[in-house]
């Protein structure tokens, strides 16, 4: 009995914790949404930013969902199949995946490269059929072939963003090129000679002025000197490049998301959940207290 009441209490607890911590998690996520203003790809300052536009197909892409094989920008699917033990039934996820495709989103100001990786991608379309094979052949079916569908053993689902969907991204904005970058003389002249040093033997054929097979201080100097002049070449060639702009996730928490929903929709959706994990909190510190009491009886 005791062990019982200590399980149910452990439970309890873990219920108080864990609803606490997604209730705030989802209100932090919410307000970063809320209070990141919208910014406009070619004028957006460095660092953690917001934006929305449209997705373009990129020249050299040539994506397509790996269930259904139709053409998109970036997808996600599973796989699952039916068990039944006894009276227990449920779907077991066996296979799933996502694309690492890069996206392209254009605003009208500019266009922006965006890395997928570890994003929470929300797309607007998304089909889910059954099947008797572990990997469909083709589409999902519709109409009656989708009722006929009902007692298979795999369920598939597929998510996709394609080309001229709009889209809303909020994560970690860097730009390169069109002069946006200023020159950190020391860290580009260390780059250079890193460089030059994996080649040694050019290096001292370069500068070893008296052939001994070492470098003295006096060569060093014309290394360095010969350095700074081609890092500030590289950086004078790169600024004259146009402007290209990245998206990617934040190196701190928080959020980065692509979604086919707007900003209020989504802040909309994580109040809803912070809501639940605050019910889930409220519930689990009552039975707390409640198994608390039952136990010091």
């Amino acid at each position: 009995m005791l062990e019982g009441q200590l399980l149910s209490l452990a439970f309890s607890v873990g219920a108080t914790a864990g609803g606490a911590w997604w209730c705030l998690r989802r209100l932090v996520q919410a307000r970063h949404l809320l209070d990141t203003p919208t910014s406009k790809i070619r004028s957006a300052a460095q660092g953690y930013a917001e934006f929305y536009g449209v997705l373009h197909e990129q020249a050299d892409s040539a994506v397509v969902g790996p269930l259904t094989g139709k053409p998109c920008l970036w997808w996600r699917f599973k796989i699952e199949e039916y068990q039944c033990s006894g009276k227990n039934r449920t779907w077991r996820v066996v296979e799933s995946g996502s694309s690492e495709a890069w996206l392209l989103l254009d605003d009208s100001t500019g266009r922006c490269l965006i890395d997928p990786r570890g994003a929470h991608v929300r797309p607007a379309t998304r089909e889910v059929w059954k099947g008797n094979l572990r990997h469909p052949r083709g589409p999902a079916k519709s109409g009656l072939l989708a009722w006929l569908g009902s007692g298979k053993s795999y369920r598939y689902s597929e998510e996709r963003l394609h080309a001229g969907q709009p889209l809303y991204a909020i994560g970690d904005f860097c730009s390169s090129g069109g002069g946006r970058q200023g020159l950190d003389s020391r860290a580009a002249q260390n780059t250079v000679i890193r460089e030059w040093k994996g080649d040694f033997s050019g290096l001292l054929q370069r500068f070893d002025s008296d052939s001994n097979g070492q470098l003295d201080e006096l060569e060093w100097n014309r290394v360095r000197l010969a350095a700074q002049l081609e890092a500030e070449d590289r950086h004078r060639q790169q600024s004259q490049q146009p402007a290209q702009h990245q998206l990617r996730k934040p190196r701190e928490a928080q959020p980065f998301i692509l979604s086919c929903a707007g900003e209020d929709e989504l802040a909309r959706q994580f109040y809803w959940q912070a809501a639940g994990g605050a019910l889930a909190c409220l519930l689990g510190a009552l039975a707390t207290a409640w198994l608390l009491g039952v136990t010091a009886v």
